[in-house]
């Protein structure tokens, strides 16, 4: 497969993205959970409709995005997505902020502090492909935010972007992104053998108000994909990325986040996918119950480019073989169980409209059903399932407004 029938299908939404932001100001009602009011805007510019959704500790969903001005916005349901409170602009003043899917803002509730919720995202700088990760945090459960940070120590206007943060089990912020000092600096010493870029992550003790210094992660990671993290079981955090293996396969790697020496990644993936680009299209990863991890993600193996669901071992290495989802449209998917169940969430253009599909396991991934939930013609962010309770819902966004469906 060649690469521009590569970029066709794995961007075929991106320009539709750009003319969402003329709709976002009417959110009309949509079948399943909608939203009935949006930020009101007098021109809407060019925005993106890539969303960050949580489940808050009080119970109510949290969704953060932009609207029609390119304003970062918050909102909460306390019904499950039928209704939403009016939109909070958040204090980000002039900034840019990247909300195109992969590259979409993120917001995240401390266990450990109650009322410490924060809310990442990624500003781009003058120069191409260059960012910053930008934090903004509230400790009054929302009501209120400071002035966002900036969570990583570099400063050069280079890439620091696609950031991923999850809070773990004893209340410590993690922070992971994609990082490309590394290359930067092979390129001023004349060197052309640096592949990709870098996974990097700091962690912050005190629920985002500082961070610690920069940690690498792993060299060579693919540029431009959304990088998966996961709670390990015994209360820290794991993630799953895009990795660019020599010679230059992009299958995925895996790493526990621990202590401050760079892991080796563990090769997580098989498809031994050789290609000189990136995807845009990361991973899910969800621990197991029974021990190890379910994973999805998106690649190519023996020419067939697919969706894939498989089971990973307790270090993150294959276990067992991949399964293709069943829609050879499948793209951007997510994961996530609760006990045996087993739930995975995607979309798929077929041409005409986008349609949201999801496979469900009750048998700890072995047999799985297809389940239709939806469908839009309209421009449309990649769904997010979410698990509180044992229960899952998907939430998805088009340029008409916000649903949530519940499995």
């Amino acid at each position: 497969m060649n690469v521009s029938t590569l970029f066709h299908r794995c961007h075929r939404f991106g320009a539709a993205l750009l003319l969402a932001a003329v709709a976002l100001p009417t959110f009309a009602q949509h079948a399943g959970h909608a939203d009935a009011a949006a930020p009101k805007a007098k021109k809407a510019p060019p925005s993106a409709l890539g969303s960050g959704v949580a489940f808050g500790p009080d119970g109510r969903l949290w969704w953060i995005g932009l609207d029609g001005e390119g304003r970062l916005f918050l909102r909460a349901s306390a019904d499950e997505g039928r209704s939403w409170s009016e939109p909070q602009i958040l204090p980000t003043g002039n900034e840019r902020i990247s909300a195109d899917g992969e590259n979409r803002p993120k917001i995240a509730f401390s266990p450990a502090t109650p009322g410490t919720v924060v809310i990442s995202y990624t500003q781009p700088l003058a120069k191409p492909y260059t960012g910053a990760i930008r934090l903004l945090r509230s400790t009054d459960g929302g009501r209120s935010f400071a002035a966002p940070i900036t969570v990583h120590q570099d400063r050069q206007v280079i890439t620091h972007r696609f950031e991923s943060i999850a809070f773990d089990s004893q209340g410590r912020l993690h922070a992971v992104w994609i990082d490309k000092r590394d290359l930067e600096a092979a390129k001023a010493a004349g060197r052309k053998d640096y592949r990709g870029a870098a996974i990097y992550r700091n962690v912050s003790s005190d629920g985002g108000a500082t961070f610690g210094p920069d940690v690498k992660v792993a060299d060579h990671s693919c540029e431009c994909c959304r990088i998966a993290l996961a709670p390990t079981p015994d209360g820290g955090m794991a993630a799953l990325w895009r990795h660019v293996f020599a010679p230059n396969q992009r299958d995925h790697a895996f790493a526990r986040l621990e202590g401050t020496a760079a892991p080796e990644p563990v090769r997580a993936s098989l498809d031994r996918w050789a290609i000189d680009a990136c995807p845009h299209h990361g991973p899910g990863l969800a621990p197991a119950a029974g021990g190890g991890w379910h994973a999805v993600w998106f690649g190519q193996r023996d020419g067939a480019m697919a969706v894939r669901y498989g089971r990973l071992t307790a270090d993150g290495r294959p276990a067992g073989e991949a399964r293709a989802l069943p829609d050879e449209a499948a793209e951007h998917a997510d994961v996530a169980v609760a006990g045996e169940r087993v739930v995975v969430v995607w979309r798929s253009f077929d041409g005409r409209q986008t349609r949201l599909r999801a496979w469900t396991s009750e048998d700890g991934g072995q047999r799985f059903t297809l389940q239709e939930l939806g469908a839009t013609a309209l421009p449309n962010d990649h769904p997010r399932l979410l698990q509180r309770g044992g229960r899952f819902l998907v939430f998805w966004r088009s340029s008409e407004g916000a649903r949530v469906e519940t499995l």
